[in-house]
């Protein structure tokens, strides 16, 4: 499979990575004996990772604390729109005060 292929969930991405010598070279008989390259052993590597890590309770609670606070900073952000571009605390019809010019300001005090 090559580098540009692309997978179910999209398009596939290049990912370099470091590994010394002695972890390289087992990863290649590994691929060999496998009959697999050695990036379809890395990806199958991550693969079963990602899964061993989505199943594990205490990253689901993490996952849940993470994503309860992106909701609370999401609803503060839409309440903060809200609060500039609504105009509920005046009555209908009500208009804006013209704003006062610096000399204005100078002749009422």
């Amino acid at each position: 499979m090559s580098e540009s292929a692309t997978a179910s969930s999209g398009t596939v991405k290049a990912f370099a990575i470091r590994l010394n010598e002695s972890i390289r070279t087992q990863l290649d008989i590994i691929a060999q004996l496998n009959d697999r390259t050695v990036t379809e052993e890395i990806r199958l590597a991550i693969e079963a990772w990602i899964e061993k890590t989505r199943s594990d309770p205490s990253v689901r609670e993490q996952a849940e604390a993470v994503r309860n606070q992106i909701e609370d900073e999401a609803a503060a952000k839409r309440a903060a729109i809200a609060a500039i571009f609504t105009d509920e605390k005046k009555p209908a019809g009500a208009r804006k005060a013209p704003a006062r010019s610096s000399s204005n300001n100078a002749q009422s005090a």
